[in-house]
């Protein structure tokens, strides 16, 4: 039987694979190298080249360090710019919830371009309470909340011994807005629409379902926030989970209420 000629490329795959067999696929140095730096163009092109891995792993010797190249300093990146504020309100915003729904269904600017009408707000100014959340409800028409969260919203007022007459409901954004970003809305001029409507309708107490809503009142993250500066007076609130989340997890339910009943204790 005569022996199968060799070849430059069986010899070669045979030694790599005599080197997996012996757990050895990478091959390492000890100096970093910045492979993605330009370098310099005054410098000097180095000397030789550096050795494949699969050739230093033939002659079973570790590779050379590959040729130092040096490279400019990194200038730090530019932190992004803040939204600029616009002036929603205008020169002249509303003076009453009369006129102020009427410019929140036809003002320009206060919402994308999403598909989703617009849905007022409801109550009567000086409510017991105002419930604020993010955003109508997507199947929302004329009424706001007149889905799944409109349903808990009522049965949480009921256990609240609250009528409907009592409660102003209303949203900080005027129409459904899937995956809004409230922080980057209110720093463009949605918190102050939001405090100039929590104005108008100034409520004795106020729930904002919604932890984002916090930026709508100007309070950082990790603030808890326990009542908004009005012209004439303060007015308390708490901020609690959504009322989707809390249909999703019902111990957000037990929760809120442990909460609300502390909160309703103090103010």
């Amino acid at each position: 039987m005569s022996r199968p000629d060799l070849t430059l490329a069986r010899e070669f795959e045979a030694a790599l694979a005599w080197w997996q067999a012996a757990g050895v696929d990478c091959d390492y140095v000890d100096d970093a190298t910045a492979w993605l730096a330009d370098a310099p163009l005054d410098a000097p092109m180095a000397k030789g080249g550096g050795v494949s891995p699969q050739a230093g792993a033939k002659g079973g010797s570790e590779a050379p360090p590959a040729p130092a190249r040096s490279a400019a300093p990194l200038a730090p990146a530019p932190e992004p710019a803040a939204p600029p504020r616009a002036n929603l309100l205008g020169e002249s915003p509303p003076s009453d919830l009369a006129a102020f729904r009427a410019w929140w269904m036809e003002a320009p600017g206060l919402a994308p371009a999403t598909g989703f009408a617009r849905v007022p707000p409801r109550g009567a100014a000086g409510a017991t309470l105002m419930v604020l959340v993010a955003q109508p409800e997507a199947g929302d028409g004329e009424r706001l909340l007149s889905g799944p969260q409109g349903r808990l919203l009522a049965n949480i007022l009921g256990a609240m011994g609250l009528d409907e007459s009592e409660v102003y409901v209303a949203s900080a954004l005027p129409c459904h807005t899937p995956m809004a970003d409230l922080a980057t809305l209110a720093a463009g001029g949605m918190g102050a629409v939001t405090a100039h409507h929590i104005s108008l309708a100034a409520p004795r107490r106020l729930i904002a379902f919604g932890t984002g809503l916090g930026a709508m009142f100007g309070a950082p993250a990790d603030d808890a926030l326990r009542e908004i500066n009005q012209t004439e007076c303060k007015v308390p609130v708490i901020i609690s989970e959504t009322l989707d989340a809390m249909m999703d997890m019902p111990r957000l339910k037990g929760r809120f209420w442990r909460r609300w009943m502390e909160w309703s204790a103090t103010v």
